[in-house]
């Protein structure tokens, strides 16, 4: 990978994604570049669920930007879900290069607290990192304290660290 391409899906606070880049490029050590924005209408959610497929978004994200030599990391307000969960706060596709993070979860309103931007920035950025490295074909941790231990609530996004453990680093370092 030699750049990460932060793609906004529709209206994103580019404060967010500006703040996000640096953070980034510093542990990947890649560049890192916030694209337009991928307009993605209400129409697209499961009616049903009214949730947006992470699979149909992917598709959409790499039709509309074809990474070659490039990771695509999708930012989203849309609450996501797989065939297997019932909602995810980020999913990945290492075949298709391409990584969505929902902020739709992480955010302190979606639990009934007040809007906190700075714990919504720490959300996104644990759940960038984690979806990256699957992105990159690291598998979950069982560390509870690394960024690729598998979020089952916001506590345990909360609890992990926006870096990998010590063995995941290595991991991630050897498939770069």
């Amino acid at each position: 990978m030699s750049e990460l391409s932060i793609v906004p899906i529709n209206a994103i606070d580019t404060g967010l994604l500006t703040r996000l880049a640096p953070c980034l490029e510093e542990r990947f050590l890649h560049r890192c570049v916030v694209r337009r924005p991928l307009t993605v209408p209400k129409t697209a959610l499961n009616s049903v669920r009214k949730q947006l497929f992470f699979g149909s978004l992917c598709a959409k994200l790499t039709a509309a930007f074809e990474p070659h030599d490039e990771l695509l990391l999708g930012i989203t307000d849309f609450d996501l879900y797989k065939t297997s969960h019932q909602f995810i706060f980020g999913s990945s596709s290492p075949a298709q290069r391409c990584a969505v993070v929902s902020l739709h979860r992480l955010r302190a309103e979606f639990y009934g607290q007040k809007p906190d931007e700075n714990a919504l920035f720490q959300r996104l950025l644990k759940e960038a990192v984690h979806e990256i490295g699957h992105a990159l074909g690291l598998k979950h941790c069982y560390n509870a304290r690394c960024a690729m231990y598998y979020s089952n609530s916001i506590f345990d996004t909360d609890n992990k660290h926006s870096q990998f453990c010590e063995v995941c680093d290595k991991r991630s370092r050897a498939s770069r």
